[in-house]
């Protein structure tokens, strides 16, 4: 699973005057190593001249070839899970990771100062962690669906009245009082779980499942912060269903909430800038409000990528330009502006959302709610 702490380790890795080799390939249901052998090889193809371009440094080239070994050999050995891989190489400043993704994503091979890490970011916004419980009046079971991934972590169990014997002198209204007690002291002891487990952070969504005539019983229970967390919910009977049932339930409300998510949040920017609220549409707005650190959130859209140039010693960005207007040095061409920006803005603190093509932010590609006013753009950007 991508974990937050590993792209970030990786975002946080510069080459220091060396390049970095980053490799995204795809790993098909059902491939052998020799496929993926063979996918992999064509990427690293695309590389390989430069461990002899003799217009870079002898310490680049040599770092190169070094990462086109190391990956060879992670290919020979294989064992990657259905999905994809991302894998980053800069041999002659010791980094190599690989991070198996649990989708696949379009298959790249670039060559930078700094990792091309925005894939990865994509997916591990795709993949919010929820809590997934199936609750009856007696017995609740709690996963974690974590990046496709189901896991069990809990179960409440509480006694239930068996089926009452009217003919044996109980009377019906006092059963039924019994009854009700007890499943309501059952539905307090699993709103403390959750809340247990919010507070680990493993609840950040909430998904319920159970008898259709029960579920809107048990919401009475839950606080309201949490009632704000619910996804979705489902039917199932908590005594026959299955944990692949559970999981296929989850996940199609899990994607429908994170659709109407990032729509949501598109069309929350696209209004802010018709109010005339500090925000950037487009890609040259976006950079230049990335220098001054304005950017409180950024949207991109998935999948797109496009060539730019960036100062590393002023963090200056752009789409041409050979010599930084702030501090005249010589620019870094880079094979996707926008992923530096990425990184930039969360340098800063901001926040990085990236949204499917359909979420409405084709026109633009990028676009942002800043933090303050744009100040007049510099350098004729």
């Amino acid at each position: 699973m991508v974990r937050a702490e590993t792209v970030n380790r990786i975002i946080g890795f510069h080459g220091d005057g060396l390049p970095v080799l980053s490799l995204y390939g795809r790993i098909p249901p059902g491939a052998s190593i020799r496929e993926v052998h063979s996918r992999m090889t064509s990427l690293l193809d695309r590389v390989r001249p430069l461990g002899k371009d003799h217009t870079l440094g002898h310490q680049s080239r040599l770092s190169v070839r070094g990462d086109i070994e190391r990956i060879r050999e992670a290919l020979d050995r294989g064992g990657w899970p259905p999905g994809s891989v991302a894998i980053f190489s800069c041999s002659g400043r010791g980094l190599y990771e690989e991070v198996p993704l649990p989708r696949q994503v379009r298959e790249q091979v670039m060559l930078d100062e700094t990792p091309f890490t925005r894939p990865m970011l994509a997916v591990l916004d795709e993949y919010q962690r929820a809590c997934v419980l199936v609750v009856d009046k007696a017995s609740a079971r709690i996963w974690e669906l974590d990046q496709d991934e189901l896991r069990e972590v809990g179960a409440v169990k509480d006694p239930a009245l068996r089926k009452p014997d009217y003919a044996a002198g109980l009377a019906e209204d006092r059963v039924r009082n019994k009854a009700g007690e007890l499943s309501k002291r059952h539905f307090r002891r699993v709103v403390q779980a959750l809340t247990d487990l919010a507070q680990t952070g493993e609840c950040e969504l909430l998904i319920i499942g159970g008898h259709d005539y029960e579920i809107p019983e048990f919401m009475q229970f839950l606080p309201g912060d949490m009632r704000d967390r619910v996804a979705g919910t489902f039917g199932a009977d908590p005594d026959s269903v299955s944990s692949a049932g559970v999981r296929r339930c989850a996940g199609e409300i899990l994607a429908r909430y994170q659709r109407e998510q990032e729509q949501a949040l598109v069309s929350g920017v696209l209004e802010k800038a018709a109010a005339g609220q500090p925000t950037a549409l487009g890609l040259e707005k976006c950079l230049w409000a990335s220098r001054v650190a304005a950017i409180e959130r950024l949207l991109v859209e998935e999948g797109a990528t496009v060539p730019g140039v960036v100062c590393d010693e002023s963090g200056w960005l752009a789409l041409t330009g050979d010599t930084c207007p702030i501090c005249g040095r010589q620019t870094r061409r880079t094979p996707d502006v926008i992923d530096e920006m990425v990184e930039a803005v969360i340098g800063e603190s901001g926040l990085t959302r990236h949204v499917a093509a359909d979420a409405g932010l084709s026109e633009y590609i990028v676009a942002a709610e800043l933090r303050f006013p744009l100040p007049p753009p510099a350098g004729g950007q």
